[in-house]
């Protein structure tokens, strides 16, 4: 894809999720993403569901598909002397490398920041970071939102913590590097021709989007806790049920959207209770606002709720499934959905690059690459002939 990364390659040593999607927008933006997998296993997302058979009848994973599109597929070990030295070649063609390996990992397979061009963005990304007492430990996502602090702040007030529906702090990890990664090549090439080292843990992801809660603790002891899909200082506001089985969030709390969802409500009676008078008021009597709010989208479908508060003026979502989204006349427009021609199963519709410059036109990525699909092409450009290849291969090398 073209974009303002052109002509930039970027080495992707990622598994699952957070490094891989890291190098994934960066390719979004033009880079050319290369994914350096284990010979005969590959990335681990390739063995994650759900499945559909694809053109073989083999096993193929749809998660793979989103998340292994728009790269090139190089099986190289890394733990082989050979393939170390094959991937310190390949680097020195590189602009970025990107790893979620534990700490120490590359240095033992001698293809560390050290091991490698000064003039090469490294982004590292481990459960805790490159160093500290936990440095070490193993982890995944549901560990960076609970170390991170937004596991305690998901769900509701009487009843355990619950994780949000993706694999979030994964995902926040890999657009604050790709962020860092895009900020490191800008200064390399406008100052000093230097590279760097970006270390960022999974858990330092979830820690920066906390909004006031350090604070509030640090100044008034104040220590955070689940409050559901309410805010104690603010009402109405909540996911409210409606009458075909859906739900529909409703954010009215401010003064002014109030009496918009008065009117779009025909309750303009609400406006003169002393209990609803303001923002305050309406927050200590929270249950009794969303309650009545409650019974009336109850008894209406989602999209007419949506149709009277849009026509008031009232912010409103319905609670999207993937058939909604689908069908959505507005996301469809907006070019938010692309149709993959994947190779392992065809046209695969899904999401679209995300964000884009006015302008653009909508392209669709690659297809997720078949396992080692494009080693002899890439290790090509390094010299190596088929007598060679066909040598590393046969020994495991490739």
């Amino acid at each position: 894809m073209a974009g303002p990364l052109d002509g930039l390659r970027v080495l992707d040593l990622g598994t699952r999720i957070a490094a891989p999607f890291c190098a994934g927008l960066l390719g979004e933006q033009g880079a050319e993403v290369i994914k350096i997998e284990q010979p005969g296993t590959g990335d681990f997302m390739r063995e994650i569901g759900p499945f559909v058979p694809d053109h073989d009848g083999a096993d193929y994973s749809l998660f793979w598909a989103v998340e292994g599109r728009g790269r090139k597929s190089v099986t190289l070990d890394l733990r082989r002397d050979e393939g170390q030295d094959l991937f310190r070649r390949l680097a020195a063609t590189a602009d970025v490398v990107v790893e979620n390996f534990r700490p120490g990992t590359l240095e033992h397979w001698n293809i560390g920041p050290g091991d490698l061009d000064a003039r090469l963005v490294v982004v590292r990304i481990s459960s805790f970071g490159q160093d500290g007492p936990y440095a070490r430990r193993p982890g995944l996502d549901r560990v960076g939102i609970g170390y991170g602090g937004l596991l305690h702040l998901t769900g509701y007030p009487d009843r355990p913590p619950v994780r949000v529906g993706v694999t979030i702090s994964d995902y926040l990890t890999g657009v604050f590097c790709a962020h860092a990664a895009s900020a490191a090549l800008y200064a390399r090439d406008a100052r000093n021709g230097s590279g760097a080292v970006i270390d960022a843990s999974l858990y330092g992801a979830a820690l920066r989007i906390l909004e006031w809660t350090l604070p509030a603790y640090d100044k008034l002891g104040v220590v955070r806790n689940r409050e559901g899909n309410r805010l104690a200082n603010s009402a109405p506001l909540d996911n409210y049920p409606t009458a075909d089985g859906k739900y529909v969030c409703i954010v009215a709390g401010s003064d002014a959207n109030f009496a918009r969802l008065c009117k779009a409500m025909d309750r303009l009676d609400l406006l003169e209770e002393p209990r609803f008078a303001r923002l305050a008021d309406r927050a200590e009597h929270g249950d009794e606002i969303n309650s009545t709010v409650a019974e009336w989208t109850a008894g209406l479908p989602a999209a007419q709720i949506e149709e009277r508060c849009v026509a008031c003026d009232v912010p409103v979502a319905t609670a999207y499934t993937a058939a909604d989204i689908f069908a959505d006349p507005h996301i469809t427009q907006r070019g938010d959905l692309v149709t993959v021609d994947d190779e392992s199963v065809g046209p695969l519709r899904q999401q679209a690059p995300f964000p884009r410059r006015v302008g653009e036109v909508v392209t669709a990525p690659s297809s997720a690459p078949r396992l080692g699909a494009h080693t002899r092409e890439v290790l090509g450009e390094l010299g190596l002939d088929d007598a060679d290849l066909d040598r590393l291969s046969s020994e495991g090398v490739v």
